[in-house]
């Protein structure tokens, strides 16, 4: 689905902020040694214990959302709609939130929920 600009920026905003949301209650339920950074509005680091670092970032023109992780670099197109973001690897087809969970749970040593609610 193309979106518009102005639709782009305010459902990747909404994401990014879930992302940032969903960390934070992660450290504070959990007692997490995490800092999350929002770097010029697009970019959110993640940095965990051992000084590794989960960086997600909007990619405008492209319409994507872009994961670096230990795992490797990813790529996600929107999927879903406007009342139901979501954001698909455009190799695998596997769910952003689904892989930030899995990056984020093996780089902390334990399980963390990331999710848009």
């Amino acid at each position: 689905m193309q979106l518009s600009e102005k639709d782009f920026r305010a459902v990747a905003e909404k994401t990014l902020r879930a992302i940032e949301a969903s960390l934070e209650n992660a450290f504070q339920e959990q007692d997490l040694d995490l800092d999350i950074a929002r770097q010029g509005g697009n970019v959110v680091n993640i940095q965990f214990e051992d000084k590794s670092v989960i960086v997600v970032n909007t990619q405008p023109p492209l319409q994507e959302i872009w994961v670096a992780a230990k795992e490797g670099g990813f790529h996600y197109r929107f999927t879903g709609t406007l009342d139901q973001p979501q954001w698909s690897d455009t190799k695998t087809g596997q769910d952003l939130f689904a892989d930030l969970n899995r990056f984020a749970s093996k780089q902390a040593g334990v399980t963390i929920k990331i999710s848009l609610t």
